[in-house]
């Protein structure tokens, strides 16, 4: 009767395609997570110096517009426009690098078809969803700090004022604003099939809704219609933005304790959709 020879070691061998390692592919996570990072750091002055120019314009032209001595009225207290204004261009620039890095990141793979680069490798949907979301997160939380530092020593200058009244809030809304908008960077880059379609996202949905939230002017301001304090408070970034100005000012339009719950739970959920989209290899997959 023939003898089994095989080995303890053969008999216990991982099946073809069996992940090898524990629950949680670190080093794979990790790579992919550096990868996302070095790809925008590698150009630095394009993800990182140009928004700063970008947001330096946008306080500039507004001061010089409306006058920096301009003065807004929340919650009966009088805020100088030139401290209102900083923190909503300082979320702005976070929101729109955070879509942007996820969302570029994704349709270049699938444009220049090396999208199966992130499909081979041992990655889960949740170390996929991990990577893309915090490699995001990271760009917009970095051009949000350089663009903070820059607009404070501008305002240091010039005699303008700015400070931190709220640093908790500060760091809550920049990391829930930085995760929410990676990810729904994420599922637009894995919906769009062609840069035209992401544009269209950018242009119709993500640059509308940041105008359109505060960024620029109070929403209880005097002369406003009523249906724009309706409107914003059905728009996600109004809370991000107003809990973040928060943060800053010591005032806010919405109660502060609503924008945080509103904006975790809709980060999780954002995250959510990102996970099952990379589970179903969703228009990235052949």
């Amino acid at each position: 009767m023939a003898r089994d020879t095989a080995s303890p070691e053969a008999v216990e061998a991982p099946a073809f395609g069996e992940r090898r390692f524990g629950r949680m592919n670190w080093l794979g996570l990790w790579t992919l997570y550096k990868k996302e990072v070095m790809r925008y750091l590698k150009v630095a002055a394009q993800t990182v110096l140009a928004p700063i120019i970008t947001t330096m314009l946008y306080l500039t032209v507004f001061l010089v517009a409306f006058g920096a001595d301009r003065d807004v009225t929340m919650e009966g207290q009088v805020i100088p426009f030139a401290a209102f204004l900083p923190p909503g261009l300082i979320m702005m620039a976070v929101l729109n690098n955070a879509f942007q890095n996820a969302s570029s990141s994704l349709i270049i793979g699938k444009v220049q078809g090396s999208v199966v680069d992130i499909l081979m490798p041992p990655l889960s949907a949740a170390e996929l969803t991990i990577a893309f979301v915090m490699g995001a997160a990271t760009r917009g939380l970095m051009v949000g700090f350089v663009t903070a530092v820059t607009i404070a020593l501008f305002m240091v200058a010039t005699g303008g004022p700015f400070g931190i009244h709220n640093a908790a809030a500060v760091i809550y809304f920049s990391l829930t604003a930085s995760i929410m908008l990676g990810a729904v960077g994420a599922i637009a880059g894995m919906w769009a099939e062609k840069f035209d379609q992401l544009a269209l996202i950018t242009n119709f949905v993500i640059t509308p809704l940041t105008f359109l939230s505060g960024t620029f002017y109070s929403v209880k301001k005097e002369g406003l219609p009523g249906w724009v304090e309706d409107v914003s408070s059905f728009n996600p970034l109004f809370y991000l933005i107003d809990g973040f100005r928060y943060g800053f000012i010591g005032v806010s339009d919405a109660p502060v304790a609503r924008g945080a719950v509103i904006s975790l739970g809709l980060s999780f959920l954002a995250c959510a959709i990102t996970y099952i989209l990379f589970k179903r290899g969703y228009k990235l997959k052949a």
